[in-house]
């Protein structure tokens, strides 16, 4: 084989990284984050993409020295082309196509959701875990979506079930900034989650038809319940918030196992994986074991450098097209919305 180098670049929201994949296997994942946004409770898309637009140079470096290679050595750049921010999503797309022109390598753009199903292959040298076999349904869980997708190969991706409002991450994060937790909330959630009595309280669950999510409904039953408790004890929150959580995650993780017990049933698919920033969440990944046991499934999930987002993800995808020699031109733009 020759020695393929594929650096990956990812910007699809405030994390800025950058990755070298060597032949499959992966060779550095930098990933600088952008403490800025804790104070405002949420991500603010300019603050981000000025911020991509410091890190991205040094973390490109700090990837290709860490690989042990020069920019020469590089077959091909891979980028986040979309879903994500505009603005950063821009930043991303442009030191591509640059890094591209200036070493005349193929340019390659990625999806970013496909990436994150891609996150279930990456291994570093020495690493034999087994890698999920096609066809496999993927429960792919982050802040901006939340989907189960059936995977045929890396080229061929269906999305079965998706929400119809907010995404389980939002979920978490805007219910963790109501009981006063700092951004981004789901980890604390999790943590005092361990602590708590997942059956102290009851959160209605919607019933939405098919494969599809709803967590609006739950958000804003979530907000009623904690105000009307305020009303009667103003230490409701501190005094309860290890039950809080617990009941808040049971709830969330009994909508997404429902869906996914429905998809097995439905496709007969006996392999399971889960995706995304909210599969680090400790309580879904004991579900998931629990439930593949009892019903005899394989599953697979990401270590928990690879649930966020990251390079390693992009130039898992891009290696696959670099085979299939699936090259981008200079005219390719960011696609904010783009679906898997």
């Amino acid at each position: 084989m020759n020695n393929i180098y594929i650096l990956g670049i990812e910007t699809s929201c405030d994390d800025t990284s950058a990755a070298v994949l060597h032949n499959g296997i992966l060779l550095s994942n930098i990933t600088a984050n952008q403490e800025v946004h804790k104070k405002y409770g949420g991500v603010v898309p300019e603050l981000a993409s000025r911020a991509h637009q410091a890190n991205i140079v040094p973390v490109v470096d700090l990837a290709l020295k860490e690989a042990g290679i020069s920019r020469t050595q590089i077959s091909a750049v891979a980028f986040t082309q979309g879903p994500g921010l505009l603005g950063s999503l821009l930043v991303g797309a442009s030191f591509a196509k640059g890094f591209a022109l200036a070493n005349d390598i193929p340019l390659i753009g990625v999806n970013h959701l496909q990436g994150h199903v891609a996150a279930l292959f990456l291994r570093e040298k020495g690493n034999t875990e087994k890698v999920p076999e096609f066809p496999f349904l993927t429960l792919l869980v982050s802040g901006g979506h939340t989907q189960i997708v059936e995977v045929i190969d890396f080229s061929d991706m269906k999305v079965i079930g998706k929400t119809i409002d907010d995404a389980a991450g939002e979920a978490f994060d805007k219910c963790a900034k109501v009981i006063g937790l700092e951004y981004p909330g789901g980890p604390l959630i999790d943590k005092y989650a361990k602590l708590g009595n997942p059956h102290a309280f009851k959160f209605t669950k919607p019933r939405i038809k098919n494969l599809d999510f709803s967590f609006s409904g739950l958000k804003t039953a979530f907000m009623y319940f904690i105000r009307d408790n305020i009303k009667i004890n103003t230490g409701f929150i501190e005094e309860n918030r290890n039950d809080i959580c617990a009941s808040l995650q049971y709830t969330i993780i009994e909508i997404l196992l429902d869906k996914l017990n429905k998809a097995v049933e439905q496709t007969g698919i006996k392999e399971i994986a889960v995706a995304g920033g909210v599969s680090a969440n400790s309580g879904l990944r004991d579900v998931l074991k629990v439930y593949s046991e009892q019903k005899k499934l394989k599953l697979h999930i990401p270590d928990f450098g690879y649930t966020t987002d990251n390079a390693g993800m992009i130039a898992g995808i891009a290696y696959q097209k670099y085979l299939r020699k699936q090259f981008d031109t200079q005219e390719i733009s960011p696609e904010p919305r783009a679906s898997i």
